[in-house]
């Protein structure tokens, strides 16, 4: 008979858990029937995902910068993943804070008795040319290895997969513009690799034991430039074949600005990633593989999935949920403006919440769309995210969530939603939806908006935004009411199907 020990499932460490890969990872992980022990900034927002539930699963809050708690939250953990990326460009500052996140990891992990270390890299050619985005992920492997844990790091290019930010880039880049002028790099040979066979590798390496201490290049079986893989975006989306143009002026910088602009990626995210498209990123040593062996899908059919993803509103991860979440701001002290309105409905409370869950992506915000659509590109000019980044689902919210330019930073079911804004705003700005039972069958809803400015140019803007409040603010509610009675005598399948969902 075996001992308990020996029935216990195999632990990992898994950091990322609320970002693109890593939230995709933890369900593979337990399908394979490792226990998960997640670490998170901001816990809540894993209290949606489905496998949040599972027994084997742990949910521990920590600071990626403490050496000693990160060694006690992993101990009892055989292996580690690590899955954090500082993506954002600001002077270098990235590169530099993921060095030293990744020395910490590496000495915690050590601290811990850890056995190894897994990490998802960047694909590229070494040499005195590579971006400061694909140095950096080299300076990384380096690191994690430094306390002497043996490291396997996972090596990709492009990752296709809906809700990916390198997705989002080339969808909405050729949805968008049917004629292109572009930098040279669109001629860069790539080795882009389906999202469900990076998965399939993270988890394979576990059982790999020869893949330990070392870097394993993995990609899709095809090699093509990125124009090419334009085109074939714009076949699978049903479009003309698109115009491309390419000129050697076009700079990163400018790249950068110009995806920022057009795409739901800002130009601060968009920086990397545009500079390490100049380096050609193909599988040059595919023996790592072969301990792996995987039938990986080709660039044609990994878009096609993605896209039937996207359209069903079934995405699993997106970039923009990644990062971290301020906390509700400190109303107490200073001057904060208050805007409430609340309407009475003839319609449950959960009738209410679900009209109100609705708001932005494709549905938009029930009024004044126009003033929206206005306000997003006055954002995009100025660096914010606008309205493209959408929403991950059509009807389900979770804690954490971008909602267009607003993140979602409070969700009670059937009562309350609660956004901060992330557009730019000379102040902090939250929007309270919620709603409150009346009777059997009336409900009240409440929209509340606070602005807490930031000096003069605080106290004007709101001022200058204040006569629009009454036309969209007047008009988000009115509209939220007709949604929410004319679904009132609706039958209850859907929101069962969605608490099930849950």
């Amino acid at each position: 008979m075996p001992d308990a020990a020996e029935r216990e499932p195999l632990r990992v460490f898994l950091t990322g858990a609320t970002g693109y890969i890593g939230g995709r990872l933890a369900p593979r992980l337990l399908d394979e029937g490792f226990a998960v022990r997640c670490l998170a900034r901001s816990p809540r927002k894993l209290d949606a995902r489905t496998w949040r539930i599972d027994p084997r699963v742990e949910v521990v809050r920590g600071d990626m910068a403490d050496e000693q708690e990160l060694a006690d939250q992993m101990r009892g953990c055989r292996f580690a993943y690590y899955l954090v990326h500082s993506m954002e460009s600001s002077k270098g500052a990235y590169a530099e804070r993921d060095a030293q996140l990744a020395r910490t990891f590496s000495s915690a992990a050590e601290r811990a008795g850890v056995e190894r270390i897994i990490y998802l890299g960047g694909l590229g050619e070494l040499g005195d040319d590579l971006s400061e985005h694909l140095s950096s992920r080299r300076a990384v492997e380096e690191q994690l290895a430094s306390a002497g844990v043996p490291v396997t790091t996972l090596r990709a290019a492009m990752i296709i997969g809906s809700g990916s930010a390198s997705f989002e880039i080339l969808r909405y880049l050729v949805e968008r513009l049917p004629a292109m002028v572009t930098p040279k790099w669109v001629r860069t040979e790539s080795q882009p690799v389906a999202v469900r066979d990076v998965l399939h590798w993270l988890v394979a390496c576990l059982r790999t034991p020869e893949t330990a201490g070392r870097a394993v290049e993995i990609g899709g079986p095809d090699i093509m430039e990125y124009r090419h893989l334009m085109r074939i975006m714009a076949e699978e989306l049903g479009l003309p074949r698109r115009l491309i143009v390419p000129v050697p002026v076009l700079t990163p910088r400018l790249s950068s600005l110009w995806i920022g602009l057009v795409t739901p990626v800002t130009s601060a995210i968009a920086r990397p990633l545009a500079e390490g498209l100049r380096n050609r990123v193909v599988v040059t040593d595919p023996s790592g593989m072969a301990l792996m062996p995987h039938e990986p899908l080709g660039v044609r059919e990994s878009i096609r999935r993605a896209l039937g993803k996207t359209r069903a509103g079934a995405i699993e991860t997106r970039w923009s949920a990644a990062g971290t979440i301020p906390g509700d701001p400190d109303w107490a002290g200073g001057t904060t403006f208050v805007d409430r309105r609340s309407i009475d409905v003839h319609a449950g409370c959960d009738a209410v919440y679900r009209a109100f869950s609705r708001v932005g992506g494709g549905h938009g915000w029930y009024a004044g769309d126009l003033l929206w659509r206005i306000r997003g590109w006055m954002d995009k000019l100025v660096g914010g995210p606008g309205l493209r980044r959408g929403r991950r689902d059509p009807e389900r919210v979770e804690f954490g969530e971008a909602l267009d330019f607003w993140r979602v930073v409070g969700v009670e079911p059937d009562r309350r939603l609660s956004l901060r804004a992330e557009m730019k705003l000379p102040g902090t700005a939250l929007l309270d939806l919620e709603t409150e039972r009346l009777d059997e069958d009336r409900s009240r809803l409440i929209m509340t908006a606070r602005f807490r400015p930031k000096g003069l140019l605080g106290i004007l803007y709101w001022y200058a935004v204040l006569p629009a409040h009454g036309l969209v603010f007047g008009g988000m509610l009115r509209g939220m009411k007709r949604a929410a009675e004319s679904a009132a005598d609706e039958p209850a399948t859907r929101p069962a199907a969605q608490s099930a969902a849950r």
